[in-house]
């Protein structure tokens, strides 16, 4: 996975990378901002909120404390009565920040506490005493809940002990096992979590309102829809997975798959397909990439060519995309591979074509440019299109009176630059043709003869 600082920001993940920012600052601060992101599967909710643990400050507890007691505040049950004189006397350790999950199968022991089964076995000294759980170890840090609205339907309980911690600030938790006294500690706990609500059982506000309200922040978490960010969120993958797998030890390949080359021009294409084609989930066009790689593997290649994406698209997106989709994908590969098999081009609204821009780094000069080139490409189509082709024939040739070249004939219409039109207000407000009487708006013409 690639480090925080190395995620793509775009228009649709802005305002996550804000929120996450800005609870971060409160945890520095001590305090706690909680963080519920919603928004279409495979979009990288997640993998913002996990890649948090690469930059997350280290705290400062009492030795061996597994409640994280703050020396200068200590509030678990073996320290929160100790003097400063006996604290110093254990000592203080410096350790990572806490960022731990709680998973769809968590049970409520293992998320509040239970009864340390460890040293109630031991044989030497036996005893019964509390094992803190995940929330309990998390003070002073982050929990993180994927698909939040699944476990606000499934385990009622597990909801009922965040509305617990995320009820005030600094929150609260009760540790009860029979035959053992009951705990109850404050909280410091910072909650992020992350919901599919297109998703049964829906939005977390529908499934439990009261959950939903003590989020401070609700980020709805969008799509990319510019080729330059897809193209970039793929290139960061080099240093993921694809760059560091290995072939398995059952085939026998003459280079490794941290060799094969997957070029600029094959990323465009992929870019291209995922926002002309209306993609949801980003994994789509990481899964085609990665599989394209091991196409070519397997093929002995150490080049991914449109062949390789070609046969991964329907294994890839089979399950992803309707039928239609992964066809007109097929069509417009098809097209880019072998554009000599059409006797004329594809309609553009089918098939888009191939999508080239600077690299993410390039100046802003270089951007310009770019835009410049594409804006000449668009006009120059548009003047040699087959309707402004015949309305600049008929203007040549007019009624068959007069030539082009003759007297008071009028300049072939050439295609105008929008940038140097003058756009002039109507002189008037329109009126509706509700509003017109019928003789307005249909005219006969008396001298037909």
């Amino acid at each position: 996975m690639p480090s925080y600082f190395e995620l793509v920001r775009h228009s649709g993940n802005g305002d996550l990378f804000r929120a996450v920012e800005l609870s971060l600052s409160a945890l520095a601060e001590g305090q706690t901002f909680h963080l519920h992101a919603e928004g279409l599967r495979g979009t990288g909710k997640t993998t913002i909120m996990r890649a948090v643990k690469d930059i997350l400050p280290s705290i400062v507890r009492i030795k061996n404390c597994m409640y994280n007691c703050d020396p200068a505040k200590p509030h678990c049950p073996e320290h929160r009565y100790l003097t400063p004189q006996a604290i110093k006397e254990i000592g203080s350790e410096t350790v990572p920040c806490p960022f731990l999950e709680i998973s769809q199968s968590a049970k409520i022991g293992t998320v509040v506490g239970t009864i340390d089964l460890a040293k109630l076995t031991d044989k030497a000294s036996p005893g019964a005493s509390l094992l803190p759980g995940t929330i309990v170890q998390a003070h002073r840090g982050i929990i993180f809940v994927d698909e939040i609205n699944r476990l606000a339907d499934t385990s009622p309980e597990l909801a009922d002990v965040l509305l617990d911690v995320m009820g005030t600030k600094p929150g609260r938790i009760q540790i009860e096992e029979t035959g053992m006294p009951t705990v109850e500690l404050p909280l410091a706990v910072t909650v992020w979590a992350a919901s599919n609500p297109d998703e049964d059982p829906g939005a977390l506000a529908q499934v439990r309102r009261q959950l939903s309200d003590r989020f401070d922040v609700l980020v709805t978490m969008g799509r990319p829809n510019d080729y330059l960010a897809v193209h970039s969120i793929l290139e960061t993958r080099e240093k993921g997975p694809l760059a560091s797998a290995q072939a398995s030890p059952a085939f026998t390949f003459p280079v490794g798959l941290e060799q094969v080359v997957i070029s600029k021009e094959i990323r465009n294409v992929l870019a291209t397909i995922y926002v002309d084609f209306s993609l949801e989930s980003l994994r789509a066009v990481q899964a085609m990439e990665m599989a394209a790689a091991l196409q070519a593997l397997h093929a002995g290649k150490i080049q991914v060519t449109l062949d390789d994406v070609m046969q991964v698209v329907p294994l890839t997106l089979g399950h992803r995309a309707d039928h239609g989709t992964v066809t007109n994908i097929l069509k417009y590969l098809t097209h880019l591979n072998h554009p000599a098999l059409h006797d004329t081009p594809p309609a553009d609204d089918v098939l888009p074509a191939p999508v080239a821009f600077p690299k993410q780094t390039g100046s802003n000069a270089e951007k310009i440019s770019w835009w410049r080139n594409l804006w000449e490409s668009l006009r120059n189509k548009a003047s040699t299109s087959p309707a402004n082709q015949s309305q600049q024939k008929q203007a040549s040739t007019g009624n068959g009176s007069s030539q082009s070249n003759g007297p008071g004939s009028s300049p072939a219409p050439q295609a105008m630059d929008p940038l140097q039109m003058t756009i002039h207000a109507p002189r008037a407000k329109a009126t509706p043709l509700s509003k017109l009487p019928v003789d307005k708006f249909i005219s006969e013409d008396e001298n037909r003869g």
